[in-house]
């Protein structure tokens, strides 16, 4: 039998509106926690809430919501996945989270300078008044342990959801 021949399952919508919250909460309690123990200098509620405002308590407030929001943005395409795949499961989750953390390092945080008011680019020169240096490939920037904390937070996040959405 192909992976073709088994139908798609249903969306599991109230799975994806609770326990998207809850590995998106899961995942940045984590961030915040490596980064508060010294282990990484990313501060990611600090990063996407400095996009909005430029006090730095207010802006991690934002952030943190931003991120509650992207985070249930990815945790509806995990859904989709295990959907139309037919399952989900932890080990299946976790193997997204690869697939997710690996756009997410050599993707979206590569770009983020090109859209963040207050982000330096590489290519910013000594009149630049940003206040947030770029991420740079795999978030280096912010610590040679960064991308390997980020994988790991990541995967964690894809397991929890993988255990707790249903392909129906």
């Amino acid at each position: 039998m192909s992976w073709r021949s088994v139908a798609p399952a249903e969306m599991d919508w109230a799975g994806w509106a609770l326990f998207g919250v809850v590995a998106t909460a899961a995942l940045t309690a984590a961030m915040i926690t490596a980064q508060l123990a010294g282990l990484t200098r990313v501060d990611l509620p600090l990063i996407l809430g400095t996009m909005v405002t430029e006090d730095p308590d207010r802006a991690r407030v934002a952030g943190f919501g931003i991120h509650l929001l992207a985070g249930q943005g990815f945790a509806l395409g995990y859904a989709a996945m295990f959907a139309l795949l037919g399952r989900a499961t932890w080990w299946l989750g976790a193997l997204i989270g690869v697939l997710h953390v690996g756009v997410a390092l050599t993707v979206l945080l590569p770009l983020l300078p090109g859209v963040h008011p207050r982000m330096a680019s590489a290519r910013a020169g000594p009149s630049s008044t940003a206040v947030l240096e770029p991420p740079g490939l795999l978030a280096l920037n912010y610590g040679v342990q960064t991308p390997v904390i980020t994988g790991v937070v990541h995967v964690f996040y894809g397991a929890i959801l993988g255990l707790l959405l249903q392909a129906r």
